[in-house]
């Protein structure tokens, strides 16, 4: 009778151990799940960054191609456009008449709406309750949810410094923020 007793306190002890990591491992997959799409929101915004760029360094090397079609087409390794594009690419940006000219992908993207991330998204929305209140990344990702881990919260703040870079946000002191006056 003793045995079954503490038999059944083991066991019942070990559900709520295991229930407490239950709780604890939800917990902590949320929280990655954030940092996830963070990153992911980021890696996204990275490659469009590099779409572009791509797209600009490869204006002066088709140009170069169509001066010399024979031999630049057949000698070229599949490397070396890339390669050319970044050594012209320093006295390019020099030039004060090529920088004046936008890119023509630069000029599409101007007329098209801009689609951020999740994460960005979020925050502006978050910034056009708040109306004028200066705030902390802290708050803003306590505001979001996502104060669960420093990693979380600093997807938050490296997006606000984003949002600032962008003038969709404005710094109203160290570590604070406030709505871009409209």
């Amino acid at each position: 009778m003793v045995s079954a007793t503490r038999a059944a306190h083991e066991i019942e002890v070990t559900a709520e151990s295991l229930q407490e990591d239950l709780a604890r491992l939800e917990i902590q997959k949320r929280a990655l799940e954030r940092e996830l799409a963070a990153v992911a929101a980021h890696l996204d915004s990275v490659q469009r960054a590099l779409s572009a760029l791509t797209v600009l360094m490869a204006e002066p090397s088709g140009g170069r191609a169509a001066e010399q079609p024979e031999q630049a087409k057949a000698d070229t390794p599949v490397v070396a456009p890339a390669r050319t594009a970044r050594k012209q690419s320093a006295p390019r940006q020099a030039e004060p008449a090529r920088k004046e000219k936008p890119a023509p992908s630069a000029r599409v993207e101007a007329d098209e709406p801009r689609s951020y991330g999740a994460l960005t998204e979020q925050i502006l929305e978050y910034f056009a309750g708040v109306g004028d209140a200066e705030v902390r990344a802290r708050d803003v990702a306590a505001a979001l949810g996502r104060d669960t881990d420093s990693g979380s919260i600093n997807a938050v703040r490296s997006t606000l410094d984003r949002l600032v870079g962008t003038s969709r946000v404005r710094r109203a002191g160290r570590g604070l923020y406030r709505a871009q006056a409209s």
